[in-house]
């Protein structure tokens, strides 16, 4: 883990924005650094694996919380909403992880050769120590970003190689499940994305019940089964998380920023967004400002 900590390290430390992410330019791979343990932050997460290089993290999915450190990786196999903090990070020793959101069309792919998924029930963020294979893999990928020549040729290579690992690991057969065409967890993928393309708009779920192949009551069922919410909920979340960053990173007023994700109440906005964030917008925002978090 030392040779990929060191890659991530050089990489973050030059491009890292002011939100902690250094971006690169291989598709869905970022790195990230936090100098101070950050904020208590809310996501609705698309699938993804994160490697934790140094420091730590906790991360809160409903009544279960994950603390964990340098040599973990979290996964992700499900669009799931979030509660995480950076909790040990300092200028002398920063966070630094690597966040890699998988890939579903080369899940399939893969997953084509490896053979029939085994039925998994097991639940979709969990904890596991980083596997000597994914750490090596990752570090090989990361290594390509300062190579740009062979990274169109490498590039591809290397990703289908981390998700091999990953798909044929601990926790395999919840990634497997991702790309089984017509699975519940595809299905139910199918709503998922029109709702994040569309989220301001009025939601039609018997129209998601339709693109996902089900009854309404089904729909309904393998909906909360797989996010944990209700697809209503859902929505909600994500308008509410989407206003939030309007205002810190954009410096967007709360009653615009919750006309522009479909709220046609503010008053409503307000008290819903209060009781997602524990306080109203104007309170919530001179919070954060006042700890560092400044708008654009």
């Amino acid at each position: 883990m030392m040779g990929l900590l060191e890659i991530v390290r050089r990489h973050a430390d030059i491009n890292v924005d002011r939100f902690g992410a250094a971006a690169t330019p291989i598709a869905g791979l970022t790195a990230i650094r936090a100098l101070n343990p950050s904020e208590i932050q809310f996501a609705i997460n698309r699938p993804l694996v994160a490697l934790v290089l140094q420091g730590r993290k906790r991360v809160s999915i409903g009544p279960e919380t994950f603390d964990f450190g340098a040599g973990d990786s979290l996964l992700i196999t499900a669009d799931v909403p979030t509660v995480s903090q950076i909790t040990t990070a300092s200028r002398i020793a920063p966070y630094y992880s690597l966040v890699l959101e998988l890939d579903l069309a080369m899940i399939r792919e893969l997953g084509s050769e490896i053979g029939p998924v085994t039925a998994s029930t097991s639940k979709p963020v969990k904890v596991d120590p980083t596997e000597t294979e994914v750490a090596d893999i990752a570090a090989r990928l990361m290594s390509l970003v300062d190579r740009p020549s062979v990274m169109p040729i490498l590039a591809r290579q290397h990703l289908r190689e981390m998700h091999f690992w990953l798909m044929t690991g601990k926790h395999g057969a919840s990634i497997r499940a991702l790309g089984q065409t017509d699975g519940h967890a595809e299905k139910i993928g199918r709503a998922v994305a029109i709702i994040r393309e569309g989220f301001a708009r009025p939601l039609r779920v018997n129209e998601l019940a339709e693109t996902a192949g089900m009854s309404l009551s089904s729909f309904h069922q393998h909906f909360r089964t797989v996010t944990t919410l209700s697809p209503l909920q859902f929505q909600k979340q994500l308008r509410l998380i989407e206003a939030r960053r309007q205002m810190i990173s954009e410096g967007v007023p709360a009653s615009s920023a919750a006309y522009s994700v479909g709220y046609e109440s503010v008053t409503q906005f307000t008290r819903e967004y209060a009781r997602q964030f524990g306080a109203p917008p104007v309170r919530d925002l001179k919070a954060l400002l006042e700890n560092g978090v400044t708008a654009a």
